[in-house]
């Protein structure tokens, strides 16, 4: 008889590339092509080569401001689904090449990109839509498979690391084409031959997309989902043996109640996307729509902070500039993030950090106070509700707690409490959360003490925490 229902997620781990790839935390997507001159958001494909002229384009800058909004990398827009690529590609003169007005047609904006990440410390990676509308083979079978794994190829050989390949998920209109159409296992191997570290994002088996672009997400968010929900790395999905599939869109993915009949799980971690304006290309009808710091950091909370990743997409205007409002609030979002998350009273006013229980020498407490991966905390074995007592050496203001879990060993907190200390020498609770996973940000009013109690209500066989901040 087969394990089933939450028994069964205890042991799902991710690969060493998610885990990678969930550090990145927060990146951008330079929505930047041919719709940037035609002033639509999904383009036809007809539009001449020579209309693309960025006048006064400045990839460094694009670098430079995602630095220091906090950003980690930036992913391009190589090909859009019109088909304009914006490298120099042997595959199709509808390309950069084809520019003569623009550098003579010795454009790459690959390439500047590439380099400008570099020289800020940031990951690069590519979007490339499945989708093409104005070459000829696309819908062609071998012909069409053969012409995109070209394209595969040049960037994945020719631009130093890739972090991610974000492959676009829409590959037509009504049904005129099919994901089945595309030879996904080829594409597949070819990305993990050419860069083995490489995450294969939205229509691939790595990172999901969270389904909508305006910023909403689940109370509780598991990395760890059954198994028909995601793709293979032979780029099918897998077989649904329940009865009752959950879908996509489901509020509940991982939760005891909605699978309780599963019995096949996959680490599947989810990308929060939304753009900065109204639509992923600038539009200058679309000034109106930036998001505000206060709106964007709400957003960062709600992913970031809930065990997932925000992908935000800037929109390089025409000259091929970020518009100086987009750049003002993405600077400002990035000294906030700064200043909410530079301090840990647990480094600087720890007077002490007690347990309810400790598994061994190897997992002390202690820990917990280090940076990066440099051990962990785990309760002992019988300790039904373990909890942490963490006392400063002064009453402190704080309104925010952060908790990480040591994902290399799965995910498995579903229910936590968090409790201060107040002037009457009680514990009041101030904060109830769920699921833990890779971050926890927990934000509320805030409030002074000397004395923090974190209890863990609910989890499914141990606990093994990485971190803990309070700020």
């Amino acid at each position: 008889m087969s394990i089933k229902g939450y028994e069964a997620t205890i042991d799902i781990v991710p690969h060493e590339r998610q885990i990678e790839w969930q550090k990145n935390e927060f990146y951008g997507m330079i929505s930047y092509g041919m719709n940037t001159f035609t002033g639509v958001q999904w383009g036809d494909g007809f539009a001449p080569a020579e209309r693309f002229w960025p006048e006064d384009i400045d990839v460094e800058s694009w670098a430079e401001t995602a630095k220091n909004s906090g950003m980690s990398a930036l992913i391009l827009t190589a090909k859009h689904i019109d088909g304009f690529c914006l490298w120099p590609t042997e595959y199709t003169d509808y390309s950069v090449k084809s520019c003569k007005n623009w550098q003579e047609g010795n454009g790459d904006i690959v390439r500047d990109l590439s380099l400008a990440c570099r020289k800020f410390g940031l990951k690069f990676g590519v979007y490339l839509s499945l989708w093409d509308k104005h070459e000829m083979s696309y819908g062609n079978g071998r012909a069409y498979d053969d012409f995109f794994c070209g394209l595969l190829t040049e960037l994945l050989s020719n631009y130093g690391d890739i972090f991610c390949v974000w492959l676009e998920p829409l590959v037509g209109e009504g049904i005129n084409h099919k994901v089945q159409e595309f030879d996904l296992p080829r594409y597949y191997k070819l990305i993990r031959e050419l860069q083995p570290d490489c995450v294969i994002s939205a229509l691939g088996p790595d990172v999901r997309w969270c389904g909508n672009f305006r910023g909403v997400t689940r109370k509780s968010e598991w990395s760890v989902i059954p198994s028909y929900l995601g793709v293979n790395e032979n780029g099918k999905e897998n077989d649904i043996k329940s009865k009752k599939p959950l879908d996509r869109m489901a509020l509940d993915l991982g939760g005891r109640r909605a699978i309780k009949n599963e019995d096949s799980f996959i680490w599947y971690p989810l990308e929060l996307s939304v753009p900065m304006r109204e639509g992923w290309f600038y539009n200058k009808n679309d000034d109106y729509s930036v998001k505000t710091k206060d709106k964007l950091l709400k957003l960062y909370y709600g992913s970031v902070g809930a065990n997932s990743a925000l992908l935000l997409g800037l929109a390089p205007d025409k000259r091929g500039r970020l518009h100086d409002t987009d750049v003002q609030i993405l600077t400002a979002l990035g000294k906030d993030l700064q200043l909410n998350f530079i301090y840990n009273l647990l480094t600087e006013k720890l007077k002490a950090i007690k347990p309810s229980s400790e598994l061994s020498e190897l997992y002390k407490v202690a820990n917990l106070c280090k940076k990066g991966e440099e051990g962990f905390w785990r309760p002992a074995s019988d300790d039904k509700k373990p909890e942490i007592i963490i006392e400063f050496t002064e009453p402190d203001l704080f309104d925010k707690v952060v908790i990480q879990e040591n994902i290399r060993n799965g995910q498995h907190i579903e229910e936590f409490e968090i409790y201060y200390k107040n002037e009457k020498d009680k514990w009041r609770l101030i904060y109830e959360g769920t699921v833990v996973g890779y971050k926890a940000i927990c934000h509320f009013k805030p409030v002074k003490s000397d004395s923090v109690k974190i209890v863990f209500t609910k989890y499914r066989s141990f606990i093994e925490l990485s971190h803990i901040m309070i700020n």
